[in-house]
């Protein structure tokens, strides 16, 4: 059997364009003499539809489509991921479904068993379990259907719940001879080393071939890696590329190589923002994006991955000094803007900053100057950047990193001011790393905008050190608090820091939540973001 996958990029809510991409795939493995074609997981409506679902309209549409594709299905088998209104209703309307299609007939739904209810995702909220896993008899195979998290539960790895049913185990006693599994596996760091030790240790148990079909994209703060494979007990056999569309070819008559994949992970991260600026922009209709250039490194890491997704013709940076910034800024500003072949506009805000001190000054006479005034001046900017927004249609992107979010190193109202905040599940050593990958060839962000010490320029000679603790403690301490749920007693014993600096940190995680909550969204791209799948409440007394 000759079979396509086809690892597609899809936008929720768009079922008319979701169902031409597929058919026209359909028609071009048809063309190519495939025996099957495989959709990821709620293909035709994009991953994760959300409340779409709860639209009787929505719904309507998704069966109007189904039926297009249906139409085009002729001398081809197809397996598609979508929603549908549950026949049995138990306990809720819908079920999360795959559906197989053959010479133009629905031939039958495979339900998803295993809905997972935690971090980014929440399918209980609509769907009700399937009972079992499906087999189907396709081309003399007997083909076990599985759907995305339905294969985690046996392998032991999925640490976030425990099922009361074992997909694997129902589905071992059915025999089958190759299964599939339709996914929409959001990308973070190393997920796709993770996600074929899973489906390697179901090949194993189940003693046949897995194929594992996965949406690319970027869906809001959500990124799809694609990265769609082929395993065998034995090992890899193929594998989709990162972070694009692709039709991975499988013929199971003939004995494919083991073979081994060499990743680099901050190309991996790279790429992903880069998807995730580009579907972003693009899905929402918009083509250009413009953002504060100060001339450090957050905001030309941020500029460099805009450039890459939206084109450097699509891009506008504004450099807005004060009476605090250096002349290395603007330098360096220009140099990178001259570099990626971007905008660049520099308005100084010092006359309306003056303006804003002559009109308080009868107010706040006799009290010191303190983070009143320093940020006014990120607020100022915020207000420039949101006008450029305005007037000439753009998307305003916040450049502050995961480090800074967690402890309110930002401005209310000011750089955390925009539509997307491109770098705001990235740590500061990440974006160190990834200046180090952007400048891989040739010098692309200006070496002393890596090499000196950050700054807000807020104040005469401020650096971020004045405020907080070396970015390295802090992106420990981020990391094994918001990623890995350790305690404060924990952190300090693990890496050997007062306790009395760690929940002083912790304390302010917290503390800052209101902020958080006012946000830009966040691209995803590790276990835990401050943006989607994170849930604490801004009023409360545990730290």
């Amino acid at each position: 059997m000759k079979i396509s996958v086809a690892q597609i990029n899809t936008t929720i809510g768009d079922l008319q364009g979701n169902a031409k991409k597929m058919i026209e795939k359909i028609s071009g493995a048809k063309h190519h003499g495939f025996d099957l074609i495989i959709f990821p997981e709620l293909a035709l409506t994009g991953y994760p539809p959300e409340d779409f679902i709860l639209l009787p309209h929505f719904m309507e549409a998704v069966a109007f489509y189904l039926d297009q594709i249906a139409e085009a299905s002729k001398e081809i088998a197809v397996i598609l991921g979508l929603p549908r209104y549950n026949p049995y209703r138990r306990e809720k309307g819908f079920l999360n479904s795959a559906a197989w299609i053959q010479n133009q007939k629905i031939m039958d739904f495979a339900d998803k068993i295993l809905l997972p209810t935690y971090d980014v995702f929440d399918e209980r909220r609509y769907f009700e379990p399937g009972l079992e896993p499906k087999v189907w008899d396709i081309h003399q195979y007997r083909v076990g259907i599985t759907i995305c998290e339905d294969i985690w539960q046996h392998s032991g790895l999925l640490e976030s719940t425990l099922y009361k049913q074992d997909p694997l185990q129902q589905l071992k006693e059915k025999h089958p001879t190759l299964v599939i599994n339709i996914s929409a596996s959001p990308y973070s760091l190393q997920k796709f080393e993770k996600r074929m030790q899973i489906c390697l240790h179901a090949a194993q148990f189940l003693e046949c071939p897995v194929i594992l079909c996965n949406q690319v994209g970027g869906n809001d703060s959500l990124l799809f890696d694609g990265n769609s494979l082929y395993v065998d007990s034995t090992g890899l056999k193929k594998r989709a590329k990162s972070f694009c569309e692709e039709e991975m070819t499988i013929d199971l008559s003939q004995e494919a190589p083991t073979i081994t994949v060499k990743r680099n992970q901050i190309e991996d991260l790279y790429q992903a923002l880069v998807i995730g600026v580009r579907d972003y922009f693009h899905k929402l209709g918009f083509q250009k994006g413009c953002l504060g250039l100060s001339g450090g490194i957050d905001s030309s890491v941020a500029a460099s991955i805009m450039a890459e997704a939206l084109g450097p013709d699509q891009v506008l940076g504004i450099a807005m000094p004060s009476r605090y910034s250096s002349p290395e800024s603007i330098r360096d500003a220009t140099l990178l803007a001259n570099r990626l072949g971007i905008d660049l506009q520099e308005i100084p805000i010092e006359p309306i900053f003056d303006s804003y001190l002559s009109s308080l000054l009868p107010f706040f006479r006799g009290k010191e100057t303190d983070v009143t005034e320093e940020n006014l001046q990120s607020r100022i900017r915020g207000t420039i950047l949101m006008a450029f927004a305005n007037k000439m249609g753009y998307i305003v992107v916040s450049t502050g990193n995961k480090s800074e979010l967690a402890l309110g190193y930002t401005t209310l109202y000011g750089d955390l001011c925009g539509g997307l905040a491109l770098l705001g599940d990235v740590t500061k050593q990440q974006v160190y790393a990834l200046a180090d990958w952007i400048n891989r060839n040739r010098e692309i962000i200006p070496l002393y905008a890596i090499q000196r010490a950050p700054s807000a320029e807020l104040r005469p000679n401020q650096k971020d050190s004045d405020s907080l603790p070396d970015y390295s403690i802090i992106d420990q301490i981020v990391a094994a608090y918001i990623e890995g749920h350790r305690s404060p007693q924990w952190i300090a014993k693990k890496y050997d820091y007062p306790l009395g600096l760690v929940n002083e940190l912790i304390e302010r995680i917290h503390n800052n939540e209101f902020k958080r909550r006012q946000a830009p969204p966040v691209l995803r791209v590790s276990e835990k973001s401050f943006s989607i799948g994170r849930r604490f409440p801004i009023v409360q007394k545990w730290v």
